[in-house]
């Protein structure tokens, strides 16, 4: 079994509408603990990081906001999410998407340490790969897979620790895509299974390709599940909705998948915003699908009223 440190990450200043913040206490209320342990993980809940003292940083774009404190959220969820790695599976409760920019971070510095190469399965209607420049709305949650990535305009932001090969990033169930994102993604080799894709192959096949390099590889693998991931039918606390996205089913079965190729090693769950939710209806099901991750078979699930 594993053992699963819970790490929150109250981060709202990467977008601009209110609530993530409330994320990670949203999380533990709809007994994600309790789920955890039912599956017979221990957990350790090291509470909510605090971040670093904001600096006096500033960027030539001026659509930018809140860098000062993005980077000091960056610098603290880097160091612990790498301090996590190693005594268990860090499992980050976001706050908004711009957590992965210290989350991912802390999981590459720690393989790079290991010598192994790490891979990243991106779960999101977006593909939040903006650089500071690029970026048109300012908000920092659209860029932490260019960061990663190694895409040049991050300064003054800290050199990302070891970047990630594109071909070991996959983005999967995208379907929200701006212009200067996507030049920037025709040109590194990053695995895109947007929705048409999956329309036409379903969910198994693509997945199952990525897993296989990722096994092949011997790497790690770090998976970011972001709310707009899922159709806002099903899940719609989140302030980035685009429709078309994942059903409760398909969302499920790449949950299992993963969880067959014991692969996983760290886990963001991001852009909760309880603000916008149904009687914790958004909330209930991030915590199933966690559950699914980490082992519950389809004939194990409780029937729930959402």
């Amino acid at each position: 079994m594993t053992h699963c440190i819970l790490l929150g990450a109250p981060v709202d200043e990467g977008q601009r509408r209110p609530g993530c913040l409330m994320g990670p206490a949203a999380y533990r209320v709809a007994g994600l603990v309790k789920t955890l342990e039912a599956l017979g993980h221990s957990v350790e809940d090291r509470g909510d990081v605090i971040p670093a003292a904001p600096g006096q940083e500033i960027c030539d774009n001026p659509a930018v906001h809140h860098l000062p404190e993005i980077i000091g959220w960056t610098k603290a969820l880097r160091d612990a999410t790498s301090a996590a790695l190693a005594d268990g599976m860090p499992i980050i409760l976001g706050g908004d998407h711009s957590l992965a920019l210290g989350s991912v971070a802390g999981i590459a510095s720690h393989a790079a340490r290991l010598g192994r190469p790490q891979f990243v399965i991106w779960l999101d209607a977006h593909s939040d790969f903006h650089s500071l420049q690029t970026t048109t709305s300012g908000n920092l949650h659209g860029t932490p897979m260019a960061y990663a990535i190694g895409r040049p305009g991050f300064a003054p932001f800290p050199d990302f620790p070891a970047p990630i090969p594109g071909e070991n990033i996959c983005m999967f169930g995208i379907r929200s895509v701006d212009p200067a994102e996507l030049a920037a993604m025709q040109n590194s080799d990053v695995t895109v299974n947007d929705m048409r894709v999956l329309d036409e192959q379903g969910i198994a096949a693509p997945l199952r390709s990525f897993l296989d390099r990722v096994q092949a590889a011997n790497g790690l693998l770090h998976v970011s599940l972001d709310v707009d991931f899922l159709d806002p039918s099903i899940a719609p606390a989140v302030g980035t909705t685009v429709p078309g996205g994942t059903t409760f089913r398909e969302a499920h079965l790449v949950m299992e998948l993963l969880h067959e190729s014991g692969l996983v090693s760290s886990l963001d769950l991001v852009e909760l915003n309880p603000f916008l939710d149904e009687r914790g209806r958004t909330a209930k099901l991030m915590v199933d699908l966690v559950g699914s991750l980490m082992g519950r078979k389809v004939f194990d699930r409780p029937t729930r009223s959402y």
